[in-house]
């Protein structure tokens, strides 16, 4: 086995709080030791043979989990197997160690197949499992989704899907609106798969009710849904409200408004906050034309639109670039913004006990940051993903 490795002196984001002159210390693929380095006059052992690198000026956190991901570096999760890898890879060297791919509207056969193969990546533990976003979503709030290969969310057609997934779904998204939709949320409650409210046209009751079905998070809340009114309230207000739902946040700067995501983490507190990129193929790439799903997106500045309609059509972001500009532009506070891309995500997803936050026992997934937020060093598993150019 090859000899420990110790990340000394780096500000550590812990579950407790920020330490400063932290050391977090590797063996194999997992951590064993995270704390200060010197902890109320006794210092932390350190392994005899280990390796030593002086990350002094750093913030280290724990690897970004992503619950909604279409794909990136020119890739998607509706193609092939080496198309899913890549997409993983693209995302890896932006600090996403956990990724959940999401798929999109096509017809059910084709998702089927789909699942087949996402199931055997998430089995080989390349992705955290999938994500079914769409086709039982309302025609009204599509988005980026083909409104003929829209249906109902009939019970028998989502377990299809789950089924399909052999184990490894994770979540769907449905307008529970729809005939069908809150069976099909007590049906997922009882699969142990999320049930996820997104391009819904529900009313504030409606959404309630499918709450109290069984479902648990916001599809990128605020869009794809009814703005919030002050008579019909519509399922921002629900979904915000209610202590048993995550809500979902695109922090690209195209997607939200800052008020915007500070009423969602006034609202809903730091801990039911995750952010996500909802990325399609260019995120990690490029300005261009692309594919999602069977749709044509053209790609300007960054910013994600179908050829036809001109709706934004996912995003190009990466959690590094989320991370950044929640902190300096946003102005949350280093630890809230670690809950909402590492802890809240894992948490949802079931794997607390070995991802989502720097603690002895979890594998050895982190984030090597600058002063500046900019990212450094992405480590998974104990091996370097992004090694860290350090002076």
């Amino acid at each position: 086995m090859a000899p420990s490795l110790v990340l000394a002196g780096a500000r550590v984001v812990l579950p407790t709080g920020v330490v400063d002159d932290g050391r977090v210390v590797v063996e194999g693929t997992k951590i064993t030791q995270a704390a200060a380095a010197d902890t109320g006059g006794t210092t932390v052992a350190v392994p005899a043979d280990a390796e030593v690198i002086d990350v002094g000026g750093h913030w280290l956190v724990p690897g970004f989990v992503d619950l909604h991901n279409h794909g990136g570096g020119g890739a998607s999760f509706s193609g092939t197997a080496d198309d899913a890898l890549k997409a993983v890879r693209a995302h890896r060297l932006h600090g996403t160690t956990t990724l959940v791919a999401s798929t999109v509207t096509d017809e059910m056969d084709l998702l089927v197949t789909q699942a087949g193969l996402l199931s055997e990546l998430a089995e080989q533990g390349d992705i955290a499992g999938i994500h079914f976003e769409g086709p039982f979503i309302s025609p009204c709030r599509k988005g980026a989704h083909s409104e003929e290969l829209l249906r109902d969310p009939d019970p028998a057609e989502v377990c299809k899907l789950i089924d399909a997934g052999r184990g490894r779904a994770r979540m769907v998204t449905l307008a529970t609106e729809l005939p069908g939709g809150v069976d099909s949320v007590r049906l997922l409650a009882e699969h142990g798969v999320i049930a996820a409210i997104g391009h819904t046209d529900a009313t504030y009751e409606q959404t309630v009710a499918a709450i109290d079905a069984g479902a648990t998070v916001a599809t990128h809340l605020f869009n794809a849904m009814p703005t919030l009114g002050h008579r019909s309230p519509g399922p921002i207000a629900a979904l915000l409200e209610d202590e048993r739902v995550t809500v979902e946040l695109i922090n690209d700067g195209v997607h939200l408004h800052p008020a915007a995501l500070e009423l969602a983490f006034h609202h809903a507190g730091a801990s039911r906050v995750a952010f996500i990129t909802d990325a399609m193929d260019a995120a990690g790439s490029g300005d261009g034309r692309y594919l999602l799903g069977p749709l044509e997106v053209e790609v300007s500045d960054g910013v994600a639109r179908l050829v036809e309609g001109g709706s934004i059509a996912g995003s190009t972001l990466t959690l590094d670039r989320a991370f950044k500009r929640a902190v300096t532009v946003d102005g949350l506070p280093v630890q809230e913004v670690v809950a909402a891309l590492c802890a809240n995500p894992a948490r949802l997803l079931g794997l607390s006990d070995r991802v989502g936050s720097l603690e002895p026992g979890k594998d050895a997934d982190l984030v090597l940051l600058d002063a500046d937020f900019d990212l450094k060093g992405v480590m998974r598993q104990g091996e370097w993903v992004v090694t860290p150019q350090l002076p």
